[in-house]
């Protein structure tokens, strides 16, 4: 599964991550935050939700909205153990 990290920039693309790297970075932090493009599929969010409880990991969702338009958003994940 690839996922998108949001945007440092409002013209710059998403850069890609796999969850391979998802997970050496959650291993290596007791409590860590990424946060997520809106290019994102929801579907593919709950998967990484899944996939993290599944690891007997807490994990939080949600939208942060960071401009008055409806495309102005992304998604913050906080990872723990």
């Amino acid at each position: 599964m690839d996922l998108k990290f949001a945007r440092t920039d409002l013209e710059a693309k998403p850069k890609k991550v796999d969850l391979a790297k998802l997970d050496a970075e959650v291993e290596k932090n007791e409590s860590i935050i990424f946060y997520f493009d809106r290019e994102n599929s929801h579907k593919d969010l709950l998967e990484l939700q899944d996939h993290y409880e599944a690891m007997g990991k807490s994990f939080y969702m949600s939208e942060v909205k960071y401009g008055l338009s409806d495309n102005d958003y992304m998604y913050q994940v906080h990872i723990m153990s």
